[in-house]
């Protein structure tokens, strides 16, 4: 469904007492339903009584607690509607949340992919951008409405100073007050329309005492000149000209100065360059547009901060601002609540406090990082795996006693045993199961089992693994003869120079030199222009360098995924509204092979279902209808069914959730072809290109560990191996071993190893954030 077909749907538990003034940074909602459905959105903002809508649902008697000023990073699948739930609590449709609670959000979108921002205080629920605003007037008018503010001075500078007549001042006064009005009537409305109960009661109550209001001040707006009287002209005329001081105060030049000063820094630190502060926002790419969303949301004050996604368009300089600045954000004497998604893994390591889980239509919570929440989740499934194995044990034998008992009993006419039996059978039937309770103590039947009258435990429920779709890659096939996949020589790289210049453009690339065997696993990282994307285009030649020779291995497949893949799979769907992903990789494969490699439908659907596109999803749903991340495994089911020996992966993570990024190092990680990766996440090129499982780095356990391995991988490897399968293992290891690993910095047009890899480069832009946050 398109999203403006499409409406949420929200009821929630209100309490019938009264409540004092609420804490407008946190939110305490019980038994949250929340439907998408395709009915328009003014038909009905929630079902009536007890009945759920029809339509998809996103939560189901969940709770939603944020506490005040706590960093929460919500994480979930794709498609589990995570941002469903931010947009609902934006705009304020679930009932709970304080109809004067400033929330702020910069959301994503699904036209084209150009993140939003939207202050959720008006009729309108978004502030539009104006083409002809530059990026610094663009910041400052969405984060104070500045623009709104200055249309009152005009109306009212105009009527007090012009002395066009007498009535001028009192009618822009009731004008400015009849538009106000009307902003305010929105919000009652909306909270009317929420709440049920007593507090509804209350709500619609004031909502028609200020429809009252409101009819009055249209009334006085459209009186004549002649009953206007001139003590009402004298009174008018004084209150407008106060006003008329009070929102020029507001945007005096001393109060815009540090606005300003502020916005600078924020725009500064999100990669912008000064010298396109001046530049119209009309001219600004999408990513460009994110981020003046971005810097405007960070500017405006909120009691509910919310980031979809912040990260998608930043660099590693930008991200790493950011981190800083939500930390001191985080520190500051009135510090708003702050709920984010992302895919990056040490940025909501490195930010949040308490995680949100979105699954099987329900909210639970995790105080700790993502890395200790997946070692929970580990450990339990390791202790109720070894509860479940032992309490198996038990059964068995206690089965094989109750078989000898019932045995002896009958041949000796024993009651005794035959009681006996009975009483394991019981025990067998209604004791077994969990014997921990929930908070961790000895587990009792009439206080820890939810309908203890019916006597049975529950069985031990061991939770699934939450990563996503298992992302699996067929093997890259033998080259035949040996030889590099791609080299490089002394490579350099400019664009044209313009026929007027005097002087030739700078390189963008200079003198590289690079070469890229079978195996090897090799990460570019660098700041925004630093050459990233031309390396690849030469890399996968779809440019050609200013100097310097390009080789490629004759028999070589490579996989190239473009940043820009999931936007150009966009504009297929639009182009063709019917075309499906099973229907696009037929027509790739059918049109780009030989008879004899091409593949059936069988095996087509097998490679879509094994990058999470199974059955009904690639043949039925329209490209127009797959989200992100669902775009992104079609773009990979794309590169690798012709069974690649290379794959250049760009900026591949932008539209996929954590677990699904895991499940991708995962697959990389033991791929037996080439990789070459170009990302800002540091958590994927620490896994994929230089190898290190654990994304939290710098404790002396995992370093000791780490050291324990290798010895004991190559004291494996020095051993004599008795069998196939020992020996075929010992290959493997043995290819680990002699696998290049190596990340490079592009910088300056040049090229250069970090020896310590991604992290190396992160502590020097740690340096240059802390100066930009302190000048």
């Amino acid at each position: 469904m398109d999203e403006s077909e499409t409406a949420i749907l929200c009821s929630s538990k209100q309490t019938r007492f009264d409540i004092k003034t609420p804490v407008y940074q946190q939110l305490d909602i019980e038994g949250l339903n929340i439907t998408v459905t395709s009915a328009p959105a003014n038909t009905a903002t929630k079902p009536k009584g007890k009945a759920r809508a029809e339509g998809l649902e996103i939560l189901s008697n969940a709770s939603l607690k944020l506490k005040a000023g706590v960093h929460y990073a919500l994480i979930g699948r794709n498609g589990t509607g995570k941002s469903t739930l931010l947009k609902a609590v934006a705009q304020k449709l679930i009932p709970g949340i304080p109809i004067r609670t400033r929330i702020s959000i910069l959301q994503q979108t699904d036209s084209d992919k150009v993140s939003s921002c939207d202050t959720v205080e008006g009729p309108s629920g978004a502030l539009s951008s104006k083409p002809q605003l530059s990026v610094l007037e663009e910041v400052i008018e969405k984060a104070t409405s500045r623009n709104d503010i200055q249309q009152e001075i005009d109306v009212l500078l105009k009527a007090v100073e012009g002395q066009a007549s007498p009535l001028a001042p009192p009618r822009a006064l009731r004008q400015v007050h009849h538009d106000r009005l009307k902003k305010e009537l929105f919000e009652l409305d909306k909270d009317a329309r929420l709440r049920s109960g007593t507090r509804g009661m209350a709500a619609r109550k004031a909502l028609t005492a200020f429809e009252k209001k409101i009819a009055e001040s249209a009334e006085r707006l459209s009186q004549k000149d002649e009953d206007i009287t001139d003590a009402a002209i004298q009174v008018e005329t004084a209150e407008a000209s106060d006003l008329l001081v009070d929102l020029q105060t507001q945007v005096e030049p001393s109060r815009i100065a540090d606005i300003e000063s502020k916005a600078k820094s924020i725009l500064t630190g999100l990669g912008f360059p000064k010298t396109n502060f001046d530049k119209p926002i009309g001219t600004l790419s999408g990513g460009w547009r994110m981020r003046t969303n971005l810097a405007s949301i960070l500017l405006q004050p909120s009691d509910i901060l919310i980031l979809d996604e912040p990260t998608n368009f930043l660099d590693l300089l930008g991200i790493i601002w950011l981190e800083k600045y939500l930390k001191q954000l985080h520190d500051s004497p009135d510090p708003p609540t702050v709920v984010l998604v992302s895919h990056d893994r040490d940025f909501i390591n490195a930010i949040c406090q308490e995680l949100i889980v979105l699954r099987d239509q329900t909210l639970t919570y995790f105080r700790g990082s993502l890395t200790a929440f997946d070692k929970s989740i580990r450990d339990k499934q390791k202790y109720l795996t070894r509860m479940r194995d032992a309490q198996e044990k038990q059964k068995s034998h206690i089965q094989n006693t109750i078989q000898q008992n019932i045995k002896q009993g009958k041949a000796a006419g024993d009651d005794n045993k035959l009681r006996q039996a009975k009483s394991r059978q019981k025990k067998l039937d209604d004791r077994m199961g969990m014997q921990k309770s929930a908070s961790g103590g000895r587990f009792k039947l009439n206080r820890d089992l939810a309908g203890y009258h019916l006597s049975a435990r529950a069985e031990i429920d061991i939770p699934a693994d939450e990563k996503g779709v298992s992302i699996v890659l067929p093997m890259a096939p033998d080259l035949r003869f040996p030889g590099p996949l791609v080299s490089l020589e002394g490579v350099t790289f400019r664009y044209p120079t313009a026929k007027k210049a005097s002087t030739p453009a700078p390189a963008v690339l200079s003198d590289v030199n690079l070469t890229i065997h079978m195996g090897d696993r090799m990460g570019f990282v660098g700041l925004n222009g630093a050459g990233k994307s031309t390396l690849i285009k030469l890399l996968t030649e779809t440019t050609r360098p200013t100097k310097g020779t390009i080789t490629r291995h004759p028999r070589l497949r490579l996989g190239y995924y473009s940043q820009h893949a999931v936007e150009s799979l966009q504009q297929l769907g639009i182009a063709d509204e019917d075309l499906t992903a099973l229907s696009l990789l037929t027509n790739d494969i059918n049109t780009n092979t030989d008879a004899d490699e091409k593949l059936d439908e069988g095996e087509i659907r097998g490679l879509l279902g094994s990058l999470g596109l199974p059955g009904r999803t690639a043949s039925d749903v329209p490209l127009r209808k797959l989200s992100g991340g669902q775009l992104v495994r079609l773009a990979i089911a794309r590169l690798v069914w012709k069974s690649p020996q290379l794959l250049v992966l760009d900026e591949i993570t932008t539209h996929l959730d954590f677990h699904t990024v895991s499940a991708l190092a995962e697959a990389l990680s033991g791929w037996n072809g080439a990789a070459v990766v170009v990302s800002h996440d540091r958590f994927l090129v620490r896994r994929v290109v230089e190898g290190i499982k654990d994304s939290e780095r710098g404790d002396e356990d995992s370093e000791s560990e780490g050291e324990d391995e290798e010895v004991e991988l190559r004291r494996r490897l020095d051993s004599e191996r008795g069998d196939e399968d020992s020996e075929s293992e010992g290959e493997d290891e043995e290819v680990e071993l002699r696998r290049r690993r190596v990340v490079y910095l592009l910088k300056g047009g040049g090229m250069k190893v970090l020896p310590r890899g991604v992290g190396e480069f992160e502590e020097s832009l740690e340096r240059r954030v802390e100066k930009l946050l302190v000048s």
